[in-house]
């Protein structure tokens, strides 16, 4: 899903009109230590990033920034944790691309504990990651129609991963069954790093990750990367083409991650928050670690992180629909 006119698209959503409002930074100061929750197991991109943002803002902020890794239900358990925790600017999500998929998931089947448009304020993107579709190394397919063409041929289904029902790569698995006119069987992980390990045990044949924590597998040979979800070909893979130069359009995603707080946070905490990610965006050290990653450094306004998400859900939603993906 292309990122078209984003400011025009959402403007009229209040999850991206009220951070609108926002000015220069007031002196809000954290009382105490900063919670950031991963909802996914350590040693994903999204867990990664989240650490690199944590350790500028313990310096920038004067308290403890810590990282604490909530994984299970596509990354639904974890944010439910911040949806629910006190608007005081001191639990934070870092959530990534899956959290529009799991959102819409959970409306279609009536199951939502939380809705991101209504429970959740954007404050900034972190980074955007291209999300690569890969196969195992026993694989012999180097692009979609490949793969596709040997899916067919085997006597039985091939397995794909994803971390969870409801999530990214959930949502994707079924477009290219879906568009490829063949079948593969879910198996749904807690987080990206466990379905990797299986990809590279051979036990799973396809699936996807965040450039950055797959990138060194790619380089290795040990999983090979057959499409990128984003518009444009990934930097540090050019010869990757994308999903929708093969075929599968549906199935284009931008690879988000970024900073929420709970609703109800009041605006000159959201202020100041925004204002610190942003300059830790910038600063040198950090921004060269994350583009070492793959990554591109975010630090946008929460308008306009929250008109990216606003319009990615919205594309979405009919999808889930249609495919009629259901959340365990």
């Amino acid at each position: 899903m292309q990122r078209r006119n984003l400011m025009l698209a959402a403007l009229g959503s209040p999850f991206v009109a009220a951070s609108l409002a926002q000015g220069q930074a007031p002196a809000w100061q954290p009382s105490g230590p900063v919670r950031i929750i991963v909802p996914f197991p350590a040693g994903g991109t999204t867990d990664i990033l989240a650490r690199l943002y944590a350790q500028r803002l313990t310096e920038t902020l004067g308290v403890s920034v810590v990282v604490e890794n909530r994984g299970g239900g596509g990354g639904s358990i974890g944010a439910d944790v911040v949806a629910k925790a006190a608007p005081d600017g001191q639990t934070l999500l870092f959530h990534n691309l899956t959290f529009s998929t799991t959102t819409a998931a959970l409306e279609f089947v009536g199951r939502a504990p939380h809705v991101l448009e209504r429970d959740f304020a954007p404050i900034s993107l972190g980074a955007n990651v291209p999300m690569l579709l890969l196969v195992g190394a026993q694989v012999p397919a180097r692009n979609l129609a490949e793969f596709v063409a040997w899916a067919k041929a085997q006597p039985t289904p091939p397995f794909y991963g994803s971390t969870g029902p409801g999530s990214t790569m959930n949502l994707i698995g079924e477009v290219v069954k879906r568009d490829g006119g063949f079948q593969m069987e879910h198996v749904p992980f807690r987080g990206a790093a466990p379905l990797v390990q299986e990809m590279l045990a051979g036990r799973i044949a396809f699936g996807g990750d965040q450039l950055s924590s797959s990138l060194q597998h790619v380089r290795s040979g040990a999983l090979k990367p057959i499409a990128t979800l984003a518009a444009s070909r990934a930097r540090a893979l050019p010869d990757v083409p994308t999903v929708r130069e093969q075929g599968f359009a549906s199935a284009e995603m931008l690879g988000w991650n970024g900073f929420f707080a709970p609703a109800r946070t009041p605006e000159p905490v959201l202020a100041r928050l925004n204002a610190e990610i942003a300059a830790a965006a910038r600063y040198p050290q950090l921004a060269s670690r994350i583009a070492e990653l793959g990554a591109e450094p975010g630090g946008n306004s929460a308008a306009e992180f929250g008109a990216a998400v606003h319009e990615q859900i919205a594309a979405v939603r009919p999808l889930v629909r249609e495919l009629r993906m259901q959340v365990e």
